[in-house]
């Protein structure tokens, strides 16, 4: 006999009774046969894919397309196992419909598992006493081991019988929030409570922000939006997904690692704001009036290179082969307004040289519009032949004058010269930045302008979009030449195949020509590369109460359709924040944002925001204080700065699991289980106990008050406050 799936405690033995669980039982032995099953169908149908080899480009790419969809499928089932069910709810007229992590038939088709992301899963999650949405009640499971140790039922709407189920409503969220900590963001994916589940659905137009303070699941609701978006919004699937999460730091990227695999979601990239920039190893800004210089300085990006745009004022005369030619100072300036709009400086640079050239060989040409615009004739394997005005242009691009000319008045340019030059020649910075003093100016100058900061990388960021890397061209001019070769190979290749061609119906001449052109341009890839330089369908910003103007800014440029995202306290935000949401978006742009609040504290015990509320309140009366729904029970200690190792000590031998952290010591060393952190790289993280080390030191401006507010709730049990 199959061991039972159900592996209630003693304890709690009184909910095992069969007609609770025996349904259950059955349906779950079903999703274990299906996942078993479906994993081998996944397996064999990989084995095979993976064995075939050759065929068209087209052929290749699609089954590539079909490998990675399947390795992720793969790794999906196996990851969950049998614990891919999370529960399932009843409907008003007795229909039961399980969730799981991913949906799921058996082999008949028969639907076993429907996504959470779906719409038929909605509400697990949404059903309310005041908005059932049809459901009577509602179970969720804890698993362990492949085996159920605890469910809960949660009555719903009104028609479930008193006494049907064994009823704890909110048991499931008042457990889960209970339990110890580790160095990952837990699995919470069952216990998403129905405002939370609201935002995480809500679309993807414009501006959505979700405002809330410590401990409401911002973050939870931000990577779980993630995963919903990429899997159920229409708008996002039309352009192709592609779901940016930035977050605030690198130990936050570590936290929320395993959170969206957990959720089905492999293809949503992460990232902090420095990984967006390429090459942006920076120190800390240590002087925060530079950094407030320094936040819209990006604005000194385009006039910084629209001075090293400047078309020629004399006459050139260029030798073009059959005669030579006057360019003219109205020529330059033709040529000069050629590249398209939005084409970095140094890519734009080919555009104006082919302008030129093409302006030189209508000096010659004239009114020749036959020589100068179409080609009809082709060579014995159907490629276009070189045209009159070809000739001249290939004349053209080989004097050295002109090529000097634009040189001086169009060079090629390095983002981080140009920003490094702002640093250095304060004359530059006044005549791109006219709106700073020389004070200012002044007080921007460094010895060494490339020891960049953070501060820094937002403009270098925008330097690169305005610019390109200075390697750009001549990588781009590689790839053609390259593919000018592979042409010259394929022409080859197919005129032999043309010539041997002994079918009826001579199939291989559909080869010729332009159809051979077209096969080959397909293969032209002008990507660089940089997967986090976009765009983005859709872009997630988590502690968006830190960003400045200019990282704004750079998140703007990546996701061109304005779809955000953006997760934030105004209260944390260690700079001050004056404005609402809607008026500091739509500063940099970003106008008609939808707010969403959180406004119920599910992390943070009610003992430690007794504490920590009046920290902030001093300093900030206004701020977004959530209210706690739960009580730990262990009131804020206090206690002298060299009580550090006691406190620690007594408390890893009392809990043989959960995680520490240390906040306002630097010199701590972490261990295992004890992190040692500021209170700007605690953000976004929580920890069993958290261990505050002479709080005044943050200071008494509103920099320090957050800090202090966001220290102390950064604990889901504990809080022990050592000095004054």
């Amino acid at each position: 006999m199959a061991e039972p799936i159900f592996a209630l405690p003693d304890r709690l033995r009184a909910k095992s009774g069969a007609p609770l669980i025996a349904a259950d039982e059955a349906h779950l032995r079903r999703v274990g046969e299906a996942l078993e099953w479906q994993l081998a169908d996944l397996r064999a149908r990989l084995a095979t894919e993976l064995e075939q080899g050759g065929g068209a480009w087209q052929d290749a790419v699609e089954r590539e397309q079909q490998v990675v969809y399947l390795r992720g499928r793969l790794r999906a089932l196996e990851r969950y196992g049998s614990e891919i069910c999370l529960g399932h709810f009843r409907t008003g007229v007795g229909h039961v419909i399980y969730v799981g992590r991913l949906g799921l038939v058996d082999s008949q088709g028969e639907r076993l598992l429907h996504d959470w992301r779906s719409g038929a899963a909605e509400p697990f999650f949404g059903a309310t006493a005041a908005h059932p949405m049809g459901v009577a009640s509602r179970r969720r499971y804890r698993w362990r081991g492949g085996r159920i140790v605890d469910y809960w039922d949660e009555p719903v709407g009104a028609s479930e019988a008193s006494g049907s189920a064994a009823l704890d409503e909110d048991t499931a969220l008042l457990t889960s929030l209970a339990e110890s900590r580790s160095a990952r963001m837990r699995d919470v994916l069952a216990t998403i409570q129905a405002e939370q589940d609201a935002i995480v659905r809500a679309d993807s137009r414009g501006v959505l922000v979700v405002d809330g303070g410590p401990g409401t699941g911002k973050t939870v609701v931000a990577l779980h939006r993630a995963a919903y978006l990429n899997y159920a919004d229409a708008r996002l699937r039309a352009q192709g997904g592609n779901v940016l999460v930035v977050g605030p730091h690198r130990p936050y990227l570590d936290y929320i690692a395993d959170v969206l695999p957990s959720l089905g979601e492999e293809s949503v990239q992460t990232c902090t704001f420095r990984d967006l920039v390429r090459g942006g190893a920076a120190a800390a800004e240590e002087d925060p009036a530079l950094s407030l210089l320094k936040a819209g300085l990006d604005a000194a990006i385009e006039p910084a290179v629209r001075l090293y745009e400047s078309p020629p004022e004399n006459s050139l005369v260029v030798d073009a082969g059959e005669t030579e030619v006057r360019i003219t100072a109205s020529d330059w300036a033709e040529a000069f307004e050629a590249p398209v709009p939005g084409t970095p400086h140094n890519l734009a640079r080919a555009q104006v040289w082919q302008a030129l050239l093409d302006i030189v060989a209508r000096h010659v040409l004239g009114d020749d519009l036959e020589s100068f615009e179409t080609v009809d004739e082709f060579d014995a394997y159907g490629i276009e032949s070189e045209s009159r005005a070809d000739a001249i242009r290939r004349a053209a691009a080989r004097d050295q004058g002109l090529r000097d000319a634009v040189g001086r008045s169009w060079p090629l340019l390095d983002p981080r010269d140009v920003v490094g030059d702002l640093w250095s020649v304060p004359a530059y910075l006044l005549m791109c930045a006219p709106w700073l003093t020389r004070d200012q100016a002044r007080s921007l100058q460094r010895a060494d302008p490339t020891a960049w900061t953070d501060a820094d990388l937002p403009l270098l960021d925008a330097a690169r979009a305005r610019i390109g890397e200075r390697d750009d061209a001549a990588r781009r001019e590689r790839r053609r030449a390259a593919l000018r070769a592979e042409r010259a190979r394929m022409t080859e290749v197919v005129s032999d195949l043309i010539a041997n061609d002994d079918s009826d119906m001579k199939v291989m001449s559909m080869l010729r020509g332009q159809d051979l052109r077209t096969v080959l341009d397909s293969e032209d890839d002008d990507q660089d590369g940089d997967a986090l330089a976009g765009p983005f369908a859709h872009v997630i910003v988590d502690e968006a109460q830190e960003l400045t103007d200019a990282q704004w800014r750079s998140l703007m440029r990546r996701c061109p359709s304005g779809s955000f995202t953006v997760v934030g306290d105004r209260a944390q935000a260690r700079g001050g924040f004056e404005w609402t949401w809607e008026e500091r978006l739509a500063r940099v742009g970003l106008v008609d944002a939808r707010a969403a609040g959180l406004s119920i504290n599910y992390r943070t015990p009610a003992e430690v925001m007794e504490e920590a509320e009046p920290t902030i309140r001093a300093a900030l009366p206004d701020a977004n204080v959530p209210a706690s729904i739960r009580s730990s029970g262990i009131p804020v200690r206090r206690g002298d700065r060299a009580e550090l190792d006691q406190v620690l000590a007594g408390w890893l031998a009392d809990h043989a699991s959960g995680v520490a952290c240390v906040i306002g010591d630097p010199a701590f060393v972490p261990t295992d289980r004890v992190s040692s952190l500021s209170p700007v790289l605690a953000k976004g993280l929580e920890f069993d106990l958290v261990v505050l080390v002479e709080p005044s030191r943050f200071g008494d401006d509103v920099t320090g008050a957050v800090d202090r507010y966001v220290a102390m709730t950064r604990s889901t049990s504990e809080l022990v406050i050592l000095g004054s």
